[in-house]
């Protein structure tokens, strides 16, 4: 019993550690209270995140990588671009292009979009870019609710492109408009990005019969200027770039993240831990998600509620993605403020009288 309460306790009050959780369980198995598969239970990962998110105050995790429409964080750029894409969408522009650095929300801004658009827009959602042109347009054929035929995979394209015509003629008449969205086009073959041009010549005498987005990192732009494809590049209407976060931004945005899952409790990054987090993830959010996971969880495996300077610190060491040059840079940094600080207070205190 005296095991029990102890692993009660310490739940209630900050959440054991790794070393403290196990001498509890340790107590309680010597004490004869439980057997192998209660402790199998408390040494669970649905146990281990339960006392995670207890121990901060977290409803879930508030810097996960995956990317949940409600984590959107409406920066000047995500949100104009968000703007933008919905106003190119109900003109019924053909082709539409959004760009950015690895981790700046080009996948979250898509999601957005598609849970935007409502039910009078059928979404085709193309996420593997690796496909060679009769490849995509059997996805986009499924993505449409076209179903796979016996010897579908004999179809030349241009039959495959007239199912897709009739198929999205249906959809129209059903008053449905149809939006393909393509994220990671920069890794798209060349002869696929030219095939994506045929897509724009499904259209009435009106209008165009669907409408085609496309997500990619800076590398697109070179893509597009290959010679072969230059008339898909002149099709394209609007052009949108995201950019890492503003400095104002990006306090706002880890307020933001902290807010959705419920947190509560006050300050959880000090002023320094705050500092060091922006500048090496240089605002990009999907860093800063990383490294601030990392941190909690640094901070978790002491029993701190509060992240210091030292669990971003160790985040930065820990991640790869920011390189080998940055794990030195911190501590002199900082042994270097230290150092300054204390020569002005011994400065001070040698000149009193």
């Amino acid at each position: 019993m005296a095991g029990l309460l102890r692993v009660a306790a310490t739940s209630a009050s900050h959440g054991p550690g790794p070393n403290e959780r196990s001498a509890c369980i340790a107590d309680l198995l010597r004490c004869g209270r439980i057997g192998p598969a209660l402790r199998a239970a408390f040494q669970s990962p649905a146990c281990v995140n339960a006392m995670y998110l207890e121990h901060f105050g977290f409803q879930e995790f508030p810097f996960s990588i995956t990317p949940g429409t409600k984590f959107f964080f409406g920066s000047q750029t995500s949100q104009e671009a968000l703007n933008t894409l919905q106003v190119a969408v109900m003109m019924g522009e053909g082709f539409m292009k959004v760009t950015g650095e690895v981790g700046t929300g080009k996948t979250l801004l898509c999601r957005k979009l598609i849970a935007s658009l409502g039910e009078k827009y059928k979404v085709a959602y193309i996420l593997n870019p690796y496909l060679e042109p009769l490849a995509l347009f059997a996805e986009l054929a499924s993505e449409l609710g076209i179903p796979r035929a016996h010897g579908w995979g004999d179809r030349r394209q241009y039959q495959i492109l007239d199912i897709l015509k009739q198929r999205v003629l249906e959809l129209n008449k059903e008053g449905k408009r149809v939006v393909i969205c393509l994220d990671e086009v920069q890794a798209m073959p060349i002869e696929t990005l030219e095939a994506l041009r045929l897509l724009s010549n499904l259209e009435t005498e009106n209008r165009k019969l669907l409408q085609v987005i496309i997500f990619g990192q800076p590398e697109l732009e070179e893509r597009l200027n290959h010679h072969s494809i230059r008339q898909l590049r002149q099709r394209i209407t609007f052009h949108y770039q995201l950019k890492p976060l503003t400095k104002a931004e990006f306090a706002y945005y880890i307020q933001h993240r902290l807010s959705v899952v419920g947190y509560g409790r006050g300050q959880l990054f000090t002023p320094m831990a705050l500092w060091l987090l922006g500048r090496k993830s240089k605002r990009i959010p999907r860093l800063i998600n990383i490294l601030a996971n990392k941190a909690l969880l640094s901070a978790y495996g002491k029993g701190q509620r509060l992240v210091q300077l030292g669990d971003v610190m160790r985040a930065v060491k820990d991640t790869d993605a920011l390189g080998s040059a940055v794990e030195k840079f911190p501590m002199v940094l900082f042994l270097g403020s230290l150092m300054t600080v204390t020569a002005l207070m011994a400065y001070k205190w040698m000149s009193l009288p």
